[in-house]
């Protein structure tokens, strides 16, 4: 019966990221208006735009062959898969025991890749500019992320994301140092795994500033609104991640109702305050040369290094 009860809460927490990713973009689109002096949509806006992309017709170029046709499907399969490997209320997932933080990212890194397969494969000229863009971040983003991984699994004993989670709700308040620096580096990789300011910009369709856009500009209907769907699922993931491993307070190491209930509470809470967070420093940059984001990943790498030397030393 514990066994039954574990996987209907893992369950449960899979729903509560995929039910509260549009909401998390509803609150950062509003924030960003509110700090330009516009009025904004409403916070409920990508659930309006979903539900009316689901009941429109698509167009598909008649250039696209089966990868563009497929590459929502497997964006949606392999994000919806890597959440079920994400505590979100509760310090351990059921399913954790088949993925870690590795295979997190090989399912990210199969999602991209069919992103960018998509992006070429209309023959659209925007597409290929997307999808060389992302190319060249990605490959760039990949050795941060795996050396602030490297120095959160040697901090917590291994890369499994319950035993780090676990770990750390029962570690001290205060954090260990190498884990500040590895929190600044994984948060430059987050704004850069979604195509934030200063790496992207959602709000724009300019060629000269799309990345994620420009290799979805084709899309439309259905397939349209399962993409942003599965972006807002991966940065809500993205943003449990970092809140759960580097401010892990409030989560429930416990299966009661009080416990669940405070710790899906404080989730919201903390992933929400992230959200405006992010909204607040995207309204205050602006979008940088292409050639200069490698500058900002190298911040990144430099940070993740700094915190593996504070852990031996």
């Amino acid at each position: 019966m514990s066994n039954s009860l574990e996987i209907v809460i893992g369950v449960i927490q899979v729903l509560v990221l995929m039910a509260l990713s549009p909401l998390m973009t509803g609150i950062m689109r509003k924030t960003k208006a509110r700090t330009q002096k516009r009025m904004g949509a409403s916070i409920f806006q990508p659930y309006y735009d979903m539900a009316k992309l689901m009941r429109k017709d698509e167009v598909v170029s008649d250039q696209s062959s089966w990868i563009f046709r497929c590459t929502p499907w497997v964006n949606f399969v392999a994000i919806g898969t890597a959440a079920f490997f994400i505590p979100v209320f509760l310090s351990h997932s059921p399913f954790g025991l088949v993925g870690d933080l590795l295979l997190i990212v090989g399912l990210f890194g199969l999602a991209r890749f069919f992103t960018m397969l998509a992006g070429l494969d209309t023959s659209s000229t925007f597409g290929g500019i997307g999808s060389s863009r992302e190319m060249m971040i990605s490959t760039l983003l990949e050795p941060a992320l795996f050396l602030a991984i490297f120095v959160v699994a040697l901090t917590y004993g291994g890369t499994n994301l319950s035993t780090i989670i676990e770990t750390a709700s029962n570690s001290s308040l205060l954090p260990h140092p190498q884990l500040i620096f590895a929190a600044i580096a994984m948060f430059v990789i987050i704004l850069g795994e979604t195509g934030r300011l200063p790496f992207g910009n959602h709000a724009t369709h300019l060629e000269l500033t799309m990345v994620h856009e420009a290799m979805v500009l084709e899309y439309s209907g259905k397939s349209l609104a399962l993409i942003e769907w599965s972006q807002s699922i991966k940065q809500i993931m993205l943003f449990a991640l970092i809140a759960n491993i580097f401010v892990p307070w409030g989560i429930s190491s416990s299966i009661s109702v009080s416990t669940l209930g405070f710790g899906l509470v404080t989730f919201i809470i903390k992933i929400s305050a992230f959200a405006v967070f992010v909204a607040f420093l995207e309204s205050s940059i602006a979008k940088w040369r292409l050639f200069r984001v490698p500058d900002l990943i190298a911040v990144a790498i430099a940070s993740s290094l700094v915190g593996l030397v504070l852990y031996y030393l």
